[in-house]
């Protein structure tokens, strides 16, 4: 059997693999020790994980973070979430297809004492903001528990590999994510009042006051006086037809197995979303060795940074705006895409369909914040806080800050501190969280002599790391303010700093010191397993991927510190200052097929609720009905009955309603049950198997 696996990345160290076998289906396979099951099998090739029990349609992973119930496996008789399970040596998996029996239990179950623990703080969740508050407290020996249900610290910075926006001082702006993920980490281990649960899941805030914890398999009680939700958010879905295909992804899913567990889960992928975890995520994808057929964003612009954009069309990944997906095609999974054209009022134009060849759809249409853990600790009377993407839904620059200052806050009220927190805290967050502001042109335009850098940056973003890393201090921004336009004006030595620490890869070097009529331009390279030497050719592209002209590499610097090479080239003066990469992606990898998919396809037959097999024309007649009760909606269709807990299909009948023009005022919410994931009886009396 063929293995999916990345043997090479140009940012991650790629260790030997260390393998045990498990059985898949009867099958013995390998898998690498300690990781996820959802991984294992995805690396082996098999991206169907069953079949659902009442329409017989292909399961397969879409979060890999435990908020649906896709990825459901049998694991030695018992259904788990594939993407939150280990796979151990000689385990039994097999495909849930259909309604699992349920296992005949021999042994009785043993019940034991339930252990409770008391602490001042609980944090849930170990992310950015989550470690954060935590170095802040355990500075004033809080005591502190902080629970997270991956198997290390980090959140989502442990599947960053690009480098970090936002402020140096303050946010290690410039560092790639994965390594200030091990860097906060670290910190927090060292802190004596700090305790640190991995592998731990928050089941329910309880009205006694009682935190409900799966440790390890095992339940707990914890009783804090304060709680910080840092639990972070979870992915929005879309309604497509096609939508309940397998290989179609959620961004974290694809960056977990890309990132983290070093998986190559498709060969050809096409993105729907252009804010920045779309942009980084097809980055990303390009730098696994996977061809990105296109972006599309349903906006006439992408929402998230220009240098992310820029970027992508400068590798030859077309982005097309105005422009969404009409369906996803296939018979078990994703065999195509069709996209189409929007009107001003985000309405498909008939005749602008297209499609595309590809395996794998991955979906980035934004987040929506874990807000349960806050709502249910303030129903049970708990002094609760939030921090990152619990709090509002921003970048990891952004949560790393306001963490800093919620745990400064809690440090004040728990009387640890009186100073107030100072007020250019709460200014510099308010930068930090900011959305990209005015795009200028380029603001500086040296003499052709000597050697400068030209900065491609044109879009007011909070981020400075260039204007600290320049040793002559000739790289400022207009005002000197962090969200600012970055400019050059000074005395440059050509020593390529500014070029090596851009997160955006926006910044050359233009050198004129050897040959005025031929310079010598010195651009960032990141993405070596597409590799580039001396002689070769390349195709040199402006700010927009327009073609400048072609040249050869008179030099290639690695630089093994950053992993961000120094690709030189020698171009006409003419185009010296305009060039900032070149294309590695053939324009072919996105060509059009030449049959779409006509528009008729645009039809309610989508599922709007994926765990029950809900369909987007079931709940839209009933809201036509005039139902606008969502316990109403589930009672009679059961969407939101499901696994899930209603995680998904939530968002989805609301935009419906309002899609619908029923005001949001007149919904009736749904009621939560009374836990928050699916957790087997027998752990909750601290039950376990004779």
């Amino acid at each position: 059997m063929k293995e999916y696996r990345l043997k090479q990345h140009p940012i991650l160290d790629v260790p030997v693999y260390d393998y045990i076998n498990f059985y898949w289906n009867g099958s013995l396979i390998p898998a690498r020790k300690h990781e996820m099951i959802s991984s294992a099998l995805i690396a082996n090739g098999i991206n169907v994980f069953g079949h659902h029990h009442k329409d017989g349609t292909a399961q397969g992973i879409f979060c890999a973070n435990g908020q649906c119930a896709k990825c459901t496996v049998i694991a030695n008789g018992v259904a788990v979430k594939s993407c939150m399970t280990q796979v151990t040596e000689n385990m039994i998996v097999t495909s849930a297809d259909g309604l699992p029996e349920l296992p005949l239990v021999e042994n009785p179950v043993e019940f034991e004492p339930i252990e409770e623990i008391a602490t001042d703080v609980l944090i849930i969740g170990g992310g950015p903001s989550g470690l954060a508050a935590a170095m802040q407290l355990g500075s004033f020996g809080i005591q502190t528990l902080m629970i997270d249900d991956k198997h290390e610290l980090g959140g989502k910075l442990v599947l960053q590999t690009h480098k970090f926006f936002g402020s140096e001082e303050d946010s290690r702006a410039g560092t790639r994510g994965h390594e200030i993920g091990k860097i906060l980490a670290a910190e927090v281990q060292k802190l004596d009042s700090v305790t640190v649960w991995l592998n731990s899941t928050a089941i329910f805030v309880f009205s006694d006051k009682k935190v409900g914890i799966l440790k390890d398999g095992v339940y707990k009680l914890v009783s804090p006086k304060r709680i910080l939700n840092a639990a972070g958010a979870r992915e929005k879905f879309l309604r497509f037809a096609g939508n309940n295909l397998a290989r179609i992804y959620g961004a974290g899913a694809f960056q977990t197995l890309v990132n983290r567990d070093l998986v190559k889960p498709t060969q050809r992928l096409f993105i729907i979303g252009g804010g920045n975890v779309g942009l980084i995520g097809a980055y990303h994808a390009i730098q696994a060795g996977i061809e990105v057929v296109g972006l599309a964003e349903a906006m006439p612009s992408c929402g998230g940074y220009k240098v992310h954009a820029d970027k992508l069309k400068r590798l030859g990944v077309p982005i097309y705006t105005s422009h969404s997906i009409l369906s996803a095609n296939g018979d078990e999974t994703v065999e195509s895409i069709t996209i189409v054209k929007l009107d001003s009022k985000f309405k498909p134009i008939p005749g602008t369909e297209k499609s595309f060849d590809c395996d794998t759809i991955l979906i980035a249409v934004g987040l929506d914040s874990l807000s349960e853990f806050t709502l249910e600790a303030t129903a049970a009377g708990i002094p609760v806080y939030s921090a990152g993407d619990a709090l509002e839904i921003a970048e990891a620059s952004s949560a790393m800050f306001n963490g800093k200052i919620v745990g400064l806050q809690i440090a004040k009220d728990s009387g640890a501190v009186t100073d107030d927190i100072p007020q250019e805290w709460y200014d510099k967050a308010a930068v930090l969280k900011s959305h990209p502001g005015a795009i200028k042109g380029y603001q500086n335009n040296p003499a052709e002599e000597g050697v400068f850098p030209i900065i491609h940056c044109l879009q007011e973003i909070p981020c400075n790391p260039c204007t600290t890393v320049c040793p002559t201090n000739s790289i400022h921004t207009e005002d000197g303010s962090l969200m600012a336009v970055p400019l050059y004006s000074g005395s440059c030595i050509g020593c390529g700093k500014c070029v090596l620490i851009c997160p955006g890869l926006a910044i050359t070097l233009v050198d004129y010191r050897k040959d005025k009529d031929l310079p010598t331009v010195t651009m960032p390279y990141e993405i070596n397993n597409i590799p580039v030497k001396v002689g070769d050719l390349l195709s040199l592209v402006d700010i927009d991927g327009r073609e400048l002209v072609t040249a050869p590499v008179t030099a290639y610097v690695e630089n093994k510190n950053s992993h961000t090479a120094l690709v030189r080239v020698a171009v006409p003066k003419a185009v010296a200052k305009q060039v900032v990469s070149f294309i590695v992606q053939p324009e072919a990898v996105s060509r059009a097929l030449e049959h779409t998919v006509l528009l008729e396809k645009y039809a309610d037959d989508a599922m709007i609720c994926l765990c029950e097999r809900v369909s987007v024309g079931e709940v839209r007649k009933l809201i036509k009905g005039g139902i606008t009760d969502l316990n109403q909606l589930k009672a009679i269709t059961r969407a939101g009955m499901g696994p899930c807990g209603a995680k998904t299909c939530e968002v989805l009948i609301k935009g419906l309603l309002r899609e619908e023009g029923i005001p949001t005022e007149k919904v009736v919410p749904n009621t939560k049950r009374p836990v928050f994931i699916e957790v087997s009886l027998d752990k909750f009396p601290g039950g376990k198997r004779s």
